[in-house]
């Protein structure tokens, strides 16, 4: 792997995983009750993601679709959320992500258009259609699950709990799903030198 590669995968790992470590280590530092510290988690996320989608822009003059679609719904959640003073606009903000995502993905398998190879551009080198299309389909169903799962666990749970979901239950859960899917992906032309250079979608 080039220096420029590692470079460029080092930029968008900080870009995907910066605003959500950012939302993580408010809410566990700040002081006060859990709905204060939400808010102020959910303020810091929304500059976060606005300082993210700027590097992003500044550096590479693009904004990887994944990254544009996620920001604009945690600026519109986020800011909803502290409008009303509300944490339930936060813990919803991941079921819109994913149903989005999963209703975007099934729309392109449907009509035979590879919009996952768009939404994750070169992150699978040498993947053939056929690969693609598996992805996508396995994605679908991923994304389906997360977002029923989201639900389940915002619904019934604190909101300390649900932080602590998303920390490490939904994050690890799209790890461990994205590599599951490595074997496939190689039978359908990933080399094994690409392998750490896949990234996984982040809500």
């Amino acid at each position: 792997m080039s220096n420029s590669t590692k470079s460029a995968s080092g930029l968008r790992l900080a870009l995907d995983y910066g605003p959500l470590i950012v939302f993580f280590a408010v809410n566990f530092l700040a002081p006060g009750p859990a709905i204060a510290r939400i808010l102020a988690a959910t303020a810091a996320f929304m500059i976060a993601m606005a300082v993210a989608l700027g590097i992003s822009w500044w550096k590479t003059r693009h904004i990887p679709p994944m990254l544009l679609i996620s920001g604009a719904l945690v600026i519109v959640f986020g800011g909803l959320t502290i409008w009303f003073q509300d944490e339930r606009f936060i813990k919803m903000k991941p079921t819109f992500v994913y149903t989005i995502f999963a209703a975007v993905l099934g729309f392109g398998l449907a009509t035979g258009r590879p919009l996952l190879q768009l939404l994750l551009e070169s992150a699978y080198p040498g993947l053939t259609a056929d690969g693609w299309r598996k992805l996508t389909r396995n994605w679908v169903f991923f994304f389906l699950f997360m977002a029923v799962l989201n639900e389940a666990v915002w619904r019934s749970t604190t909101t300390d709990f649900w932080v602590g979901f998303k920390l490490w239950g939904a994050i690890p859960l799209t790890m461990i799903f994205a590599i599951a899917n490595v074997p496939m992906l190689m039978r359908h032309g990933l080399q094994a030198g690409d392998v750490p250079n896949t990234i996984p979608p982040q809500e």
